[in-house]
């Protein structure tokens, strides 16, 4: 049982979660050698990169100011949210006016800034370097090659996770549920159920990566987090850790530590676009979601799956 005397961090309830961290400097090697001058972040979903996914999840879960960190070789994500006035004139030339309110949405639906992150030092450092954007407000952190679809009629990922934060004041960060050989993969959140609510737990620890038989659970980290501002004392505190790294658990257990913590695990889809076999998966997933695509590709895989 987690100890009655941890008070929930002094955060006002009034205050509504407007800033978000997206970490986007990986080098992406395991899909070198595409990723030697496109950043993994984007690859395309059809006709999508995934990072435009990730960031119309922040908006439409009520985020307006995002700060991207990024690496080197990522210009092309700095050109993507930009205004392009050559392609806007060249669309209007040729009758496509349908695409130039697509093109324009892109940017300019929430305030996007970018800063570099020059040493590849870890997620924990990645977000540190949003300390002077986020001030003493609570943020989200969405990764920036996880993309999460929320089973339909459902509200965003994000936003989910955001009412488990104004709810109870406290951090919280998604997890889903892999099978067990998987939890060698993953941070795993070892939490307690919250009566009344099952799907949401107060977090005793996380561990990264744990061999199967040390897991504490099978609920994996999922991508999306809030945090109070106290997470950047913890970071700081943690110092590097394995490979030279800042680990984000080994700050988050601190936390957990300081001040309550929780966990939703819930029920979406979650891609992580950094595993080759997952990103195959969602290109057909979303290929098939869409009115134009989804026919063709459809009957394609049954005829693949026939000759087979």
């Amino acid at each position: 049982m987690i100890s009655a005397d941890r008070q929930p961090a002094p955060v006002d309830r009034r205050l509504a979660v407007r800033k978000a961290v997206i970490p986007a400097a990986g080098m992406g090697t395991r899909f070198l050698p595409a990723t030697k001058s496109m950043p993994k972040e984007m690859l395309p979903i059809v006709d999508k990169p995934v990072l435009q996914f990730v960031i119309e999840e922040a908006v439409a879960s009520g985020i307006d100011d995002i700060l991207i960190v990024t690496g080197r070789a990522k210009r092309a994500i700095e050109n993507h949210f930009d205004f392009n006035p050559e392609m806007e004139a060249f669309l209007v030339s040729v009758g496509k006016h349908e695409l130039i309110d697509q093109i324009r949405d892109i940017g300019s639906r929430a305030r996007i800034h970018y800063i570099r992150q020059k040493l590849q030092l870890g997620l924990g450092d990645a977000i540190r370097l949003g300390r002077d954007h986020v001030g003493d407000q609570p943020f989200a952190v969405l990764l920036g090659d996880t993309i999460i679809e929320p089973p339909l009629g459902q509200q965003p990922g994000l936003r989910q996770l955001l009412d488990v934060f104004e709810a109870r004041r406290a951090s919280a960060v998604a997890v889903h549920r892999v099978p067990q050989e998987w939890v060698t993969r993953y941070g795993v959140v070892d939490g307690e159920p919250e009566e009344g609510s099952p799907d949401v737990f107060r977090l005793r620890r996380l561990v990264e990566k744990p061999a199967v038989a040390e897991a504490p659970s099978n609920l994996a980290i999922a991508g999306r987090y809030v945090f109070t501002p106290e997470i950047f004392e913890c970071i700081d505190a943690t110092g590097q850790g394995v490979g030279g790294e800042i680990q984000l658990t080994d700050a988050m257990n601190l936390l957990a530590q300081r001040q309550p913590m929780y966990a939703l695990s819930w029920q979406a889809s979650r891609y992580d676009i950094g595993n080759r076999v997952e990103y195959a998966k969602c290109f057909i997933d979303f290929a098939l979601r869409r009115p134009e695509t989804a026919k063709a590709v459809r009957e394609h895989l049954l005829k693949v799956l026939a000759d087979q």
